[in-house]
């Protein structure tokens, strides 16, 4: 795996770029990443007249440094004077407001002129550093959707919804009837007639936000795509990245991985740890580690996003600047996060930024070194991982054990009609994830399109819409499969199916769900072993459950290899069904502490202690320091 730092040339006088090149190869870095924010030093002005001369320098400097260069295209930041020629190009928020100018991602995805900028700084770029011996990857702009900025309600998105409208439906009468319009009037006329759906007096049609959803989601690929054909066309055979971010879901990230060679994502575990939906104790505990599957799971997800190919674009190195509270990494903690993405198959890890900067938005943001050029915390750390992975040697992954099937679309689903405030289908997810890493099971995170045969355990948090096909898929499978609440309870058009839910699902395991209740926070109801929370459902069904509540109520169905779990699971019943089914499917687990995870290459089996305190690691016979790591060959 290769190390990098994101370093913004510009920023720092060109009498320094030497010495930076000289550090950063000297501390085992190989990669640097630039550009993604240059569009105004590349052209101050309109009309294509560029100054490549400080870039070209750069690029040269790097290179001549020994180190490779990741060249970003700058779309993610347009300059004043561009929304200025074009005023309208910018987003316009759900309340109607305009995204201004003054930060950053200040444009609409739909909007035509824009993309035709895009296209042209695009091109300009890549005839002049397309073939450069120091460029080894492009990446594209700079994390979609950043700032919530995936959805746009301006006139050229409500000009291009109309004609995705148009190309999916046909007719306007097709429309009205997959959408339910005859429910409060809402029938068109044309497809002219159709906004998109905000400043309605209270909720809009739900089919009406998921199919904004799914064209927001396709602008955002069909902007990406537009990119990589030029691209692929002038810089033939150079690798392509986008990074992307950790938890969000507002576009199908396997849409636009289909495109790109390689998925990046920017890790920031103490930033998220703080602003998702993690408990009082789990932020105190692992306050200045991260949660020990936060990089994971985002590892595993964005691996099985472009073909098993990908790494981290941007790694947190110290404090970061957006989070509510900002605590630094524990000591070990860096090295630790490199060698974990190391033990998911990374090519690459790339640490934001190389120097603080001292100006702007990002001033608060820690780097390898601080704004006075000496090295920040992190900088041994990265040397001494940078040594540790020349030891150890390439590290492959294998086919894990356990299918996690992921889409995007139940997010957009749960989100637009939640019916209980707590069920949020990323927690979800995640919750089941964790479950299986803390009995020591690897994880590949596969889309439902994936080919599911070869997995010896299949689990479905949440699968709302079925894909066509998806339950006949899981009929063919011999190994156990879990499958979760409110699965196959939705149509293609955002309707209840035909025979209620789980749809499909009733050829594979013969239940209804007959009526669904959401439960408030703190609200507790019993059952051996466990307790039921957040959401549970009435299944009718000839099936004994497997697990039921004190009171009797079906909790989990099984039918032969396949079952569903009728409620919100906790961390006991899930612990419960995952060790049933590693039993039926004679996969071996490893009970692990509190804060104690492994991953296993195809040559050695990694052993990480996400604890602030020492662990003694039963399976190792060992005590494991706090953020510390071990390694054994298999």
């Amino acid at each position: 795996m290769k190390l990098g730092c994101c370093y913004y040339p510009e920023h720092w006088p060109e009498a320094i770029w030497a010495e930076d090149a000289r550090r950063m190869a000297a501390m085992g870095l190989r990669l640097v990443r630039i550009g993604e924010f240059a569009w105004s030093r590349i052209e101050p002005e309109g009309g294509a007249r560029y100054e490549w001369g400080w870039l070209d320098r750069a690029i040269e400097t790097l290179h001549a440094a020994g180190l490779q260069v990741i060249l970003g295209t700058p779309t993610a930041t347009p300059p004043k004077w561009l929304v200025d020629h074009m005023p309208d190009m910018v987003a316009i928020d759900e309340q109607g407001r305009p995204r201004g100018f003054g930060s950053r991602r200040h444009y609409c995805f739909s909007h035509e002129g824009y993309r035709a900028e895009c296209r042209r700084i695009v091109t300009a770029l890549a005839e002049r550093y397309g073939a450069h011996p120091a460029v080894v990857m492009w990446q594209t702009d700079n994390e979609y959707g950043c700032h919530d900025t995936v959805l746009s309600f301006s006139d050229a998105a409500a000009a291009s919804f109309r004609g995705w409208l148009a190309a999916r439906y046909g007719t306007v009468d097709a429309l009205n009837a997959a959408w339910g319009n005859i429910f409060w009037s809402m029938e068109y006329r044309s497809f002219a007639e159709v906004d998109p759906p905000h400043l309605t007096v209270t909720e809009a049609n739900p089919a009406h936000w998921l199919d904004y959803r799914r064209f927001a989601s396709d602008q955002v690929a069909s902007f990406n795509r537009e990119q990589v054909d030029i691209l692929r066309r002038l810089s033939p055979g150079v690798d392509i990245t986008h990074n992307f971010m950790g938890f969000f879901t507002e576009f199908d990230h396997h849409d636009v991985g289909r495109d790109i060679d390689v998925a990046t994502w920017d890790s920031y575990p103490l930033g998220f740890l703080e602003q998702f939906w993690f408990s009082r104790e789990e932020k105190a505990a692992y306050l200045r580690q991260g949660h020990p599957d936060i990089a994971a799971f985002h590892h595993d997800l964005y691996r099985g996003c472009s073909n098993g190919r990908w790494g981290v674009m941007e790694q947190q190195p110290g404090p970061v600047n957006w989070a509510r509270y900002n605590p630094a990494p524990l000591p070990g903690m860096v090295m630790l996060w490199t060698l974990e993405a190391a033990a998911h198959g990374a090519e690459l890890t790339s640490y934001f930024r190389w120097r603080q900067a001292p100006f702007a938005q990002e001033q608060m943001h820690a780097g390898l070194l601080r704004p006075d050029s000496t090295e920040a915390e992190a900088a041994p750390e990265v040397r001494k991982a940078a040594e540790v992975l020349a030891a150890i040697g390439p590290q492959q992954t294998a086919q894990a054990p356990v299918a996690l099937v992921f889409s995007y679309a139940p997010a957009w689903v749960i989100g637009i009609q939640p019916q209980g405030q707590s069920f949020r289908y990323l927690e979800l997810v995640f919750t089941w994830y964790s479950a299986l890493r803390a009995r020591g099971l690897d994880v590949d995170i596969v889309s439902p399109e994936a080919d599911l045969s070869g997995y010896r355990m299949v689990v479905v948090p949440s699968l709302p819409i079925l894909p066509e096909g998806f339950a006949d898929k899981l009929g063919a499978l011999t190994c156990p499969v879990l499958v979760g609440p409110r699965s196959g309870s939705k149509t293609d058009s955002f309707c209840m199916p035909e025979g209620l839910a789980p749809g499909s699902l009733r050829d594979v395991i013969p239940l209804t769900v007959t009526r669904v209740e959401s439960l408030r926070d703190g609200i507790s109801e019993p059952a051996e072993g466990f307790a039921v929370t957040r959401w549970r459902e009435d299944v009718a069904s000839d099936l004994a459950p497997e697990w039921a509540d004190a009171e009797g109520r079906g909790v989990v169905y099984a039918h032969a290899n396949i079952r569903y779990c009728a409620v919100w699971p906790d961390a006991k019943l899930l612990g419960l069904l995952v060790e049933r089914m590693a039993a039926e499917a004679d996969v071996p687990l490893t009970h692990l502490p509190e804060g104690i995870r492994i991953r296993r290459t195809r040559t050695h089996v990694f052993t990480f202690n996400y604890s602030a305190a020492p662990v003694f690691v039963p399976h190792l016979g060992l005590t494991l320091g706090p953020a510390s790591w071990h390694l054994d060959p298999l």
